[in-house]
């Protein structure tokens, strides 16, 4: 069953680009925003990463965190917060674990193929580590995502 608004989300999240274990405890007393994207380095997905890095101290100072979660590995992510400059954390979920108990990870179709992937999904989660909102994929901008959030 897919984590929704109301429930807590899981302590233990993933592993880092760094190989650090990222808990949920760590975020006590912070809005976090764990967005979970389809791949690095794609045009999307870098428009949403960089929406987030312009707008990472707006963020901050209305008291949000941000971490970003994909399939790709470490080695890609460090790359890709590297080249984009990210201020902020990227798990490695290549086993799809954290994205199956979000409920993102699924059968997706394009150009008449079906394979497997994330869908681009938003949790913001309270200080209290509850789902306060979940921004699914028809309603995500990838340019103006940081907006949206603080806009909510």
């Amino acid at each position: 069953m897919a984590i929704q608004v109301g429930d807590k989300a899981p302590e233990i999240l993933g592993t880092d680009q760094d190989g650090n274990e990222v808990r949920l405890s760590e975020f006590k007393g912070k809005k976090l925003i764990l967005y979970f994207y389809p791949k690095d380095n794609t045009s999307g997905c870098t428009a949403e990463a960089c929406s987030l890095r312009n707008g990472y101290a707006e963020l901050q100072s209305a008291g949000y965190e941000v971490i970003g979660v994909s399939k790709d590995s470490a080695k890609s992510h460090k790359g890709f917060i590297e080249k984009q400059s990210l201020p902020f954390r990227l798990i490695a979920d290549t086993e799809t674990l954290l994205q199956q108990a979000f409920g993102v990870w699924g059968e997706k179709k394009l150009y008449g193929r079906t394979y497997m992937g994330t869908f681009r999904t938003t949790f913001i989660i309270n200080e209290n580590g509850v789902v306060e909102k979940i921004i699914g994929p028809k309603e995500i901008k990838t340019k103006d995502h940081a907006n949206q959030i603080l806009n909510k």
